[in-house]
This record gives structure tokens, C-alpha cells and sequence, in this order.
């Protein structure tokens, strides 16, 4: 059933005080034991208005309150409000309660804007609006991204789950988030991508259009040449098994942790926030080997390709060293990429080449001293196009310059960080372009990694 269709406002003062609110926010503020003049008592709205006091900017996300009739689903914007909090409920949907409890459904929702991957927004006529690259390997734009003002069904093509279910079209009709929707590149159908979103509001309570993320899932296989070309679904079915059995459960860990860490839902004493920053840093973690393991699966089978193009390694070497620069800010590094009139262009998958340069960067921010430098250089010479990555750590030994590369080797390391696989496998995706990955520099002078591919003529 439904509530109330208009917009629903309420004012707290700055210790979260209820000062006004209209009749049915103020029947539920009652419902959970406050009043006009009483701290605000639904939790799920306090931990908004505590953001958004404590951030000085607006605040917009999806809640879901328990009441004694049921589940209320709103969608909450905050903002700042002359040294208190201004809240307004755009959406209010009233239904009975079902299988799942209160907690799963919030988390459910929180989790949508939380997913990984590449970013959209779209309009309410399904056009795209805006798209960004993310966070990590899964956050790079495809080679041929949709244009903003192109359809998006021009191209994602929706798939059905197994009970014919679209969670996509079902989220957009009941104006709720989605996630989950598995769909497939129109020009690419071997290319697959799972997409998460959630709707945008503007302050009348219109809806507006939906933002989401898709995160790319590994590609559907055709037959060697010489047979008849049939699709199997090996990697595409691997990584869904994966994210039903593992990656689902880490994001539900880390998105709590993180809320936790960020005392979005109230005070914590300081060592407790920090138990939970180290369960989120866990979590990625882990999620960064079940993300490497899904990549051997895939480049340890026999019929594994890459796809040839042109690509050019100082655009990559630019956009790589770009998405880990706050990473590097974090341990005051600093990468200098190549500078933006360098070129050198190769033949290579565009995807790939990326995932190499994001992994051979990040390593080398990671063992790379505080307060050095990693420079990121092009150069091609003898057919080949080069893109080298150079830090001031303490080098490779001429003896482990090969073993390095060796599947889970991690030269004696016992740090945290890094699984032993990396190297490997931008070694293997390298030599399937027909190019190489080798290790120069001067030992206790820093690491040189240098990426070869077939120069572009």
C-alpha cells in the first residue's frame, strides 16, 4: 500500500533534536518513543541527519523505517539548515512486512549505491546522461563507451534470470534500487556486465533518472577455429559463482564496516572505529584475491585470446597512474605520468593493457618508499612500443627477475598486500598480445618493469 504522496519535511536542531515535523513523520518519531522537542528516534534517519551536520553538504539515499503496520520505504534527502538539519521525504511507500528483515532490505539498498564498476546515469526516457570510469581494475571504461544522449538499450542488452526476472525493470517501476542485472554489450554479447543502480529524485520528489554502476563480468568463450563457433559459459558462469558465494557476502561486510568506520549510525570509541576500518580493508582485501583468482581461471585455459586493436600505451599509462593517484597521495607518493603530447602507439586489447599498467603501478606504489617518486615513461624502438614503470624502492635482484613472475610468488614478502598472482598474470595477458613484460634498473636503485607490445605502424 501507499502513503503519503507529497513531500514530507522535518527540521532538527544540531544535537538532533526534533523541532517540526509534518503529522505522519511526527506519528513515527512517536511510534519509536520521542516527540516534538526529543532527539530524533528513528535511527535510519538520525545517522542521515548526523552525516549530513557533520559533512556541512546535502545528503540523498534510499531508507526503509520498521513501524507496527509494517515497512516504510522512503527516499530521504538531507541538507544543512541554518546550524541544524532540514529533511525531506520525497518517496513514502507503506507495505507489509515480508520475508526479509528490516536490516536486509536497508542494507540491500545502501549496497546498490555501493557497487563497483564503471558509472552511468541515465533519464527517465533511458538515455544516458553522464558516464565516468571508478574505482580499481573493474571501474575502467569499456574501449568504446556509450555517448551521453544514446539509448540505453542501444547498449545493454537486459537478461532474464533463470525465473524470468528482470531486476532492472522491476526496481525502475516500483522507483527503487536495483542490483544484480546481468546484461549484455549490444555490439559485444560475449561481453558481459552485472549492473547496479538506484533512482535520482530533484526536490519536488520527481524522478529524475537512475545512476548506477556495471561491473564487468569475464567474457563468454567462443569454440577454437575449425568447429562449429558455439558459446560456452565457463568464465561467465565461474564469476557468477563467484559473486553469489563470495562476493556478495564480502560487499555486505565491507559496506557495513565502512558505515561502521564512518560512525554514520552514532559515536564510537575510537578503537572500535578503527576494528572496523581494518575489517573494510580486510574485506577489499580479499576481494582483490577472489578477483585475481577469477582472472587465472580464465588465462590458464587453452583457448584463451585477446582481442587485437590499436592502442596507445601513453593514454593508458596516463589513465592508470589517474586512478591510483589518491592511493599514492596516501602514502605521499608521487606518480608522473607521461606527459599528455606523448605517444606510442601498439597493438594490443585495450582492457588488458590497462589491468597490466593499474597492477604494475599499484606495486610499485606499494613497495615503493614514502615520499618517492613513480614515474611512468613511453618510448619505441626495434618495432616495439614500451611503456616503463620506475620507482625508488630497493629493486629486484638480478636472481628474482624471472621467479618474480612465477604463479603466488611473492619473494619472501609478509606484508598483507598482494596475492603472488599479479605479475603472473600480466605476464601471461602481455604474451598473448605478443609482447613481454621484463625487469631492469639497478639493484638498491629502484625497479624498472617494462611492458613491450608490437609497435603500431
Amino acid at each position: 500500500m501507499s502513503g503519503p504522496s507529497t513531500i514530507l519535511r522535518a527540521r532538527l536542531s544540531a544535537d538532533g533534536r526534533l523541532l517540526s515535523a509534518d503529522a505522519a513523520l511526527l506519528a513515527l518519531q512517536k511510534e519509536a518513543g520521542g516527540d516534538l522537542g526529543t532527539p530524533i528516534a528513528v535511527p535510519q534517519l538520525a545517522a542521515i541527519a548526523r552525516l549530513t551536520h557533520r559533512m556541512g553538504a546535502a545528503v540523498s539515499r534510499p531508507v526503509i523505517a520498521a513501524a507496527e503496520r509494517g515497512l516504510i520505504d522512503m527516499w530521504v534527502r538531507a541538507r544543512p539548515d541554518g546550524g541544524g538539519v532540514a529533511l525531506a521525504i520525497i518517496d513514502w511507500h507503506e507495505r507489509p512486512i515480508e520475508g526479509d528483515s528490516t536490516e536486509t532490505l536497508r542494507r540491500e539498498a545502501d549496497l546498490a549505491a555501493l557497487a563497483e564498476g564503471w558509472a552511468w546515469q541515465i533519464d527517465t526516457e533511458l538515455r544516458f546522461e553522464m558516464i565516468a570510469a571508478g574505482h580499481g581494475p573493474q571501474g575502467v571504461l569499456p574501449a568504446a563507451p556509450p555517448v551521453p544522449g544514446s539509448r540505453f538499450a542501444g547498449f545493454f542488452e537486459l537478461r532474464a534470470e533463470d525465473d524470468g526476472d528482470l531486476p532492472m525493470l522491476r526496481g525502475i517501476t516500483q522507483r527503487r534500487a536495483f542490483r544484480h542485472q546481468v546484461a549484455a554489450q549490444a555490439s559485444d554479447p560475449g561481453r558481459l556486465f552485472q549492473l547496479s543502480g538506484y533512482p535520482l529524485f530533484d526536490l519536488a520528489g520527481q524522478l529524475i533518472g537512475y545512476r548506477g554502476s556495471a561491473f564487468p563480468l569475464d567474457q563468454m568463450i567462443l569454440a577454437p577455429l575449425g568447429r562449429e563457433p558455439e558459446v560456452t559459459l565457463y568464465p561467465a558462469d565461474f564469476g557468477k559463482r563467484l559473486d553469489r558465494s563470495l562476493r556478495q557476502p564480502l560487499g555486505r561486510i565491507i559496506a557495513n564496516a565502512d558505515t561502521i568506520s564512518a560512525q554514520m549510525e552514532g559515536p564510537l570509541r575510537a578503537d572500535y572505529a578503527g576494528y572496523a576500518d581494518d575489517i573494510a580493508s580486510a574485506g577489499r582485501h580479499l576481494m582483490a584475491l577472489i578477483d585475481d583468482l577469477a582472472d587465472l581461471q580464465t588465462i590458464d585455459r587453452p583457448d584463451f585470446s585477446v582481442t587485437l586493436e590499436e592502442v596507445d600505451l601513453a593514454d593508458l599509462g596516463r589513465r592508470a597512474a589517474g586512478l591510483l593517484r589518491v592511493k599514492a597521495l596516501d602514502r605521499q607518493i608521487l606518480i608522473v605520468p607521461p606527459p599528455e603530447d606523448a605517444s606510442a602507439t601498439a597493438t594490443g586489447e585495450f582492457r588488458r593493457v590497462l589491468q597490466i599498467l593499474v597492477n604494475l603501478i599499484s606495486n610499485a606504489v606499494r613497495y615503493s618508499p614514502q615520499g618517492s617518486m613513480v614515474r611512468v615513461v613511453t618510448e619505441q624502438a626495434r618495432g616495439q612500443a614500451r611503456i616503463m614503470v620506475i620507482d625508488q624502492g630497493s629493486g629486484v635482484a638480478i636472481a628474482d627477475r624471472e621467479r618474480i613472475f612465477d604463479k603466488f610468488e611473492r619473494l619472501g614478502r609478509d606484508d598483507a598486500g598482494g596475492s603472488g598472482l599479479g605479475l603472473y598474470i600480466s605476464r601471461r595477458l602481455a604474451r598473448a598480445m605478443g609482447g613481454d613484460i621484463e625487469i631492469g634498473g639497478a639493484v638498491g636503485e629502484g625497479a624498472r618493469f617494462i611492458l613491450s607490445l608490437p609497435a603500431r605502424t
